[in-house]
């Protein structure tokens, strides 16, 4: 442990540590120790096969960066029981949405009707970064080859007071939106989502360079005032 946190430290910037606790400002400033993400990643690639039990259950850690490891070590597990087991321990200890949308295990992609099972659970359960994370799943894995019109349904009734839920949720919306229009309109047009959420999605849609002029024009008109 002293070893992984002497590595952070030796790679940390003083100046991007400061960026980084303006972008997550959920983060004590005091916990971020400011190293960039590609050098972490580069580290967790260096010490992934090493025997990384200590680590996994030290938690709840005391930096950023170690949280943002830990998930990135998750990342390269090749075993999906494992991947799955080892992400269930470390999903309830996110607290920040740069942890929460870095950890993309390539696992998951050869796995997906299983994956869907815990998915599901995780966009009902109680923690904000656990929906958030969820979410970011089923928008990455499942607006695709693998997408069912009933996962639209599961993530519309999210209800949350907290910013990051509902900014994934709006994000989901409107990718959605570029990918399986016909039926991701039907939500905004009956107006099934918070109101919050359904004018971020039409925000976020009407940004986006996959969504034609004319159907950004229409969304337009769907604006809840």
């Amino acid at each position: 442990m002293n070893k992984i946190q002497k590595d952070l430290f030796t790679l940390s910037e003083q100046a991007y540590a400061e960026f980084c606790f303006n972008l997550n400002p959920t983060v004590p400033r005091e916990s971020i120790i400011g190293v960039r993400v590609p050098k972490v990643r580069e580290y967790a690639k260096s010490i992934c096969k090493n025997d990384n039990t200590k680590f996994f259950n030290s938690l709840p850690h005391k930096y950023y960066e170690e949280n943002m490891l830990h998930g990135l070590l998750i990342e390269q597990i090749k075993d999906y029981d494992i991947c799955i087991s080892e992400l269930e321990k470390f999903l309830p200890y996110i607290d920040n949405w740069s942890v929460c949308d870095t950890c993309n295990p390539k696992v998951f992609r050869k796995h997906k009707e299983d994956l869907i099972i815990h998915i599901k659970k995780w966009i009902i359960d109680d923690k904000t970064y656990t929906i958030r994370y969820g979410i970011g799943l089923l928008m990455g894995l499942y607006l695709d080859d693998d997408y069912k019109k009933e996962y639209l349904d599961v993530v519309s009734k999210v209800r949350s007071e907290e910013y990051y839920v509902n900014m994934m949720v709006a994000w989901y919306f409107a990718t959605a939106l570029a990918k399986q229009y016909d039926d991701a309109i039907i939500y905004i047009e009956n107006n099934k989502l918070d109101k919050w959420v359904h004018n971020k999605t039409i925000q976020k849609a009407i940004e986006s360079y996959r969504i034609s002029d004319d159907k950004k024009d229409y969304l337009r008109t769907l604006r809840i005032k």
